[in-house]
């Protein structure tokens, strides 16, 4: 009998770990379910930003070390029809400093990024850096790249 009741104890406790975690599961379906629904009826936003840039490459050409430091513009248009934030402007390498308009571009408006390479200490030849900019635009991430060459 003490083996009978101790498989039924054992069967009673698993049950009552199965039972509830299958509510569970069966309820979070339910909300899946109810969420999906509620995404699918939702209207796309009537207003968006957009950013559209005249270039996305800039070549600065080649220049001696001595004169290390040099600039690019990369300049954009806000061709939605909401303002545009850019978020972040991030280079893929430290000499190499974007600066970007901190407040927002209202629709149609034009705006620049400068980009400034320093070449200071670093080894003469050919560079490629990009930079990635983070905006609430259409188009999230949008990178762009300088190029040039530095001679001895």
């Amino acid at each position: 009998m003490d083996m009978k009741k101790s498989i039924f104890i054992v069967l009673v406790c698993g049950a009552s770990f199965i039972l509830p975690t299958m509510a569970c599961t069966n309820s979070a379906d339910a909300k899946n379910t109810v969420e999906q629904t509620s995404v699918q009826n939702v209207k796309p936003e009537d207003s968006f930003a957009k950013i559209q840039f005249d270039k996305l490459r800039a070549d600065m050409g080649k220049f001696p070390s001595k004169d290390p430091i040099h600039k690019a513009e990369f300049q954009f248009t806000n061709t939605g029809t909401a303002p545009l934030v850019i978020h972040q402007a991030l280079a893929s390498c430290g000499c190499t400093v974007p600066t970007y308009p901190k407040t927002p571009i209202k629709p149609g408006e034009k705006g620049v990024i400068e980009v400034t390479y320093n070449g200071t200490g670093k080894f003469p030849g050919h560079f490629q850096k990009t930079i990635t900019i983070r905006t609430n635009a259409t188009n999230e991430v949008v990178r762009l790249t300088i190029e040039g060459e530095m001679t001895e």
